[in-house]
């Protein structure tokens, strides 16, 4: 399930890099549901939870402008708008996840976000998605000592 969970995050970044890459070329004929229901169509025999997709998706383009009010004092030397379109989306992608909840570990959350940084963008993407969605967390006040323990390494039991 967690590949399956990786395929969706990887199908919802297509598709909102997509929708952002239209929208700023002033294409009218875009439509967020279309555009989500043919790139779901192309992996349809490979993923499972296509409404863990459509939720992320969604919940990214709605709350979109509260998730730059939240990361733009976090790298406040990189104006929202000069962020690489895909670190800004994988941004927005991981930030929803930890602010509005997908019930999945925070731990999980940021391992993703970095994982898509290191397909798909640039060189230091993943140390910049990393920095940024740490903050993010201990600044939400969800880094509890749960999500804390879960990212420490765990010691041998010793017989």
């Amino acid at each position: 399930m967690a590949s399956n969970r990786h395929l969706g995050r990887i199908i919802a970044l297509q598709t909102l890099y997509e929708q952002e890459f239209r929208i700023e070329c002033k294409d009218k004929t875009f439509d967020l549901n279309e555009v989500l229901k043919r790139n779901i169509s192309r992996y349809r025999d490979m993923v499972e939870d296509q409404e863990f997709i459509a939720a992320l998706v969604k919940g990214v383009d709605s709350k979109r402008d509260e998730l730059d009010a939240v990361l733009q004092p976090i790298a406040p030397e990189w104006p929202i708008d000069q962020i690489a379109r895909m670190d800004r989306i994988v941004l927005r992608i991981g930030a929803y996840e930890l602010l509005f909840g997908t019930n999945v570990p925070p731990k999980v959350v940021i391992n993703e976000a970095v994982e898509l940084a290191k397909g798909f963008g640039g060189e230091n993407s993943s140390k910049f998605i990393n920095g940024v969605l740490g903050t993010v967390l201990r600044e939400s006040g969800n880094d509890s000592e749960e999500a804390n323990a879960a990212s420490k390494p765990k010691k041998a039991n010793k017989l």
